[in-house]
């Protein structure tokens, strides 16, 4: 039972809710236990753990940085005057506006923020003045760290990346007594979304085992196979790495060539069939596409030496030989997503090698294969960390699915770290049941020797795009895999937006495949704008049926189409071959089911 706390002369008496003090003091009775049950735990675990005190690498690029700044005083200097002069203003600014001037603004936050979308943060003149003097200093630091010549451009890259993570971390949207939607919800409480918040928080560090592990959905209104990834179908063949699952028609014809999906393993399958509205699986197989999907395993330490050359042959060629025998067809149309899309091209110029043609057509969603620029996550590829990770994973066999979905979410820390702390702990409110954020947080582990290989081989020594002349070129399975001996039909879908494939970079696979070649732009970031079903009416697409060599030139000749790009892929494989036959059931060829779909491999989780 809370109370209530009046003050003020009539007419104008504010309330607020007081929490219960024996509310309170059991509550934070619970606080101290458990805080101290979380610290122990965290501190036994570092114990057992040997590291390096700074694995990210971070200490010795601030300090080459602060080296280079001090090389050209003068500069520095011009940029604490701006930064002053700025600052000078808003106070003037503000104080005219105490006195019912009317002023615009000194700075104002980027397109798209929503930090700040609390109507206090501008109609009140202190939070105005908070919220620009933030904005300021926020550009000071980044100008004043890119302003270093010299640098190389990792540790540049790197320096801009982590000075940005401290200037998100110290918005003042973060804070209790700087958020103003923050302060109006504790004075309407009482401080009880503050309790709530601090429960809140000690749970995700119990969840995480003495790590922040921040909840961003209800997970508990989700489970997979009965209101997500839902699309019927069967299990039909598996190996140690992948089910692949077959799934039913919906169509009495079908085009006579399967389709088949490699999704990344870094995530799980079911981002393409989330709900039956948004669902590219369930849309395709509408299409009359018999569609199969690699489901891949979740893998633990037993699974520590499978490597890329596992995932081709385990995966890929696997699901073609099962496909086969499951229909009776050789020729496929294969599509790549992300890791998935890498893997294909991979496999592709392996089979070249072989003189292999059952791929008939590649689909790749925001795939890279020239990893040359490879955006914000090569802020975690060098050396230094790559030794680092390679130690943990040869003690455990593989990465943690945690680790991998942590750089991810730093890769966007205001919409995916920040906006949980604030909602979850400040506000004290549970999080909002969101299907894809559930996906989000259902995250897979790498085997060792696979994600070793793939970072160090593609990613910093980018050897993926090199040709079978070069020296460095990679060998899988006893080939020299040349990207340049791919020479089926070719359709990429990128996004504008993405964060973790850069469209720009994506975009040079058109300049290393010789075949022909769709290229086609999404709006929107790495998942939104692939999972973007017509019916939804958002994101447009570009179109461009030149391939000149700059990503940018290709921009400017494209045309802007509204709506989905589904279509489009639609009317690409169905012109490469419109054959069609009878609708086939899983089952009707030479291979028995072996469970429902979506199989037992995707529900197997970080923490079984």
């Amino acid at each position: 039972m809370s109370k209530k706390m009046t003050d003020g002369p009539a007419g104008k008496t504010p309330e607020y809710n007081l929490p219960d003090p024996a509310l309170v003091s059991r509550t934070m009775a619970e606080v101290a236990e458990r805080g101290q049950r979380i610290v122990q735990d965290f501190l036994k675990r570092q114990a057992d753990e040997t590291g390096n005190p700074d694995p990210l690498n971070i200490g010795s690029a601030f300090m080459e940085m602060t080296a280079k700044l001090m090389t050209n005083p003068a500069r520095l200097v011009q940029a604490q005057m701006g930064f002053w002069q700025d600052y000078l203003t808003l106070w003037s600014n503000t104080a005219r506006r105490m006195m019912g001037e009317n002023v615009g603004p000194v700075i104002e936050e980027s397109k798209g923020d929503r930090r700040f979308k609390d109507d206090a943060w501008r109609e009140n003149e202190v939070f105005d003045f908070i919220r620009q003097s933030y904005l300021l200093s926020a550009r000071y630091f980044t100008s004043a760290v890119n302003s270093a010549d010299g640098l190389d451009p990792k540790t540049s890259q790197k320096v801009d990346f982590y000075t940005r993570q401290f200037v998100d971390a110290m918005s003042p949207a973060n804070f209790v007594m700087t958020n103003p939607e923050v302060l109006r919800k504790t004075a309407e409480t009482g401080g009880a979304n503050l309790l709530k918040g601090l429960s809140n928080l000690l749970f995700d560090l119990e969840r995480g085992k003495g790590k922040l592990r921040i909840r961003m959905t209800d997970d508990s209104k989700f489970k997979v196979g009965e209101n997500i990834a839902v699309t019927p179908g069967k299990v039909v063949f598996q190996t140690p790495l992948m089910q692949l699952i077959q799934y039913n028609p919906t169509t009495e014809k079908v085009l006579k060539r399967p389709l088949v999906i490699f999704p990344p393993w870094i995530n799980k399958f079911y981002i393409l069939d989330l709900r039956p509205k948004n669902s590219f699986i369930r849309w395709a197989v509408d299409q009359g596409h018999t569609v199969f999907v690699a489901s891949w395993v979740n893998p633990d330490e037993a699974l520590a030496e499978k490597g890329f050359d596992d995932y081709m042959k385990e995966g890929v060629l696997a699901a073609l030989d099962a496909i086969e025998q499951a229909t009776g067809v050789r020729e496929v149309n294969a599509i790549g997503y992300c890791l998935g899309g890498t893997l294909l091209a991979t496999t592709l110029a392996y089979m070249a090698t072989k003189r292999d043609t059952r791929i008939k057509s590649a689909t790749y969603f925001v795939t890279m294969t020239d990893f040359e620029e490879a955006g914000e996550l090569g802020v975690f590829i060098d050396e230094e960390q790559l030794k680092a990770l390679e130690e943990k994973m040869g003690k455990r066999g593989f990465l943690d699915g945690r680790e991998m979905a942590t750089t991810f979410n730093m890769l966007r820390a205001n919409d995916l770290i920040w906006s949980f702390v604030v909602n979850n702990y400040l506000m004290g409110q549970d999080p909002f049941p969101f299907d894809l954020l559930y996906w989000n947080d259902d995250s897979t582990r790498m085997p060792a020797r696979m994600h070793s290989f793939y970072l160090r081989r593609m990613y910093q020594q980018n050897d993926l795009c090199k040709p079978a002349s070069d020296p460095d070129c990679i060998e899988l399975l006893g080939a020299k895999i040349d990207l340049r001996k791919i020479k089926v039909p070719t359709y990429m879908i990128s996004t504008r937006e993405d964060h973790i494939a850069p469209w720009k970079s994506t975009y040079r696979g058109t300049q290393l495949y010789k075949g022909p070649v769709r290229f086609v732009l999404a709006a929107s970031g790495h998942i939104a704008g692939v999972v973007n079903p017509p019916d939804s009416g958002k994101y447009s697409h570009w179109v461009n049926e030149n391939l000149p060599d700059s990503p940018d030139e290709w921009l400017a000749g494209a045309t802007e189409l509204s709506g989905s790009w589904w279509p489009d892929w639609h009317r690409w494989v169905t012109a490469l071959d419109r054959t069609e036959v009878k609708a086939r059931q899983p089952g009707d060829g030479k291979l028995t089911p072996i469970e429902n779909a979506p199989g037992s491999y995707v529900r197997v989780m970080v923490n079984d």
